[in-house]
């Protein structure tokens, strides 16, 4: 799963849940804005009810607890590093994912897909990155 989209590819995750490092990196990026714990910290992955979870399901917790406060997303910049699968064939369906994900229009969710060109972990193919960053404004 790649925020919110099945990804076909040769290897999965080696994750708790459904392993959706984009939708991880969201989540992170909307409870740091808050100054909320963690993904970690709210959903441990020593909790067997976290077990194969949706990260949808982590991803609604954070957008529950922004509007609670009175947030709302202005807008999403997220990059993909890995090598396979290549993003940007995929940058527009995940866009639309991650709107829909985020209950905003896609014209305020940047994605951009990286790679390592073949250097550590991330470069042979063994491992992906996200770094996402949001920004939330009042409602």
């Amino acid at each position: 799963m790649l925020g919110g989209l099945p990804v076909e590819h040769d290897r999965g995750p080696v994750s708790h849940s459904d392993g959706d490092a984009l939708l991880h990196a969201v989540t992170d990026a909307i409870l740091g804005a808050l100054g909320e714990p963690d993904l970690g910290s709210l959903f441990p992955d020593d909790d067997s009810r976290w077990k194969d979870g949706d990260s949808r399901r982590f991803l609604d917790e954070a957008l529950r607890r922004m509007r609670q406060r009175g947030y709302e997303v202005s807008n999403l910049d997220a990059t993909v590093i890995c090598e396979k699968p290549k993003i940007g064939p995929r940058r527009q369906a995940l866009r639309e994912s991650l709107a829909k994900c985020l209950g905003v229009d896609a014209d305020r969710v940047n994605l951009k897909g990286k790679t390592h060109e073949q250097v550590d972990a991330i470069g042979e193919g063994r491992a992906i990155e996200v770094h996402a960053l949001v920004l939330l404004s009042k409602r």
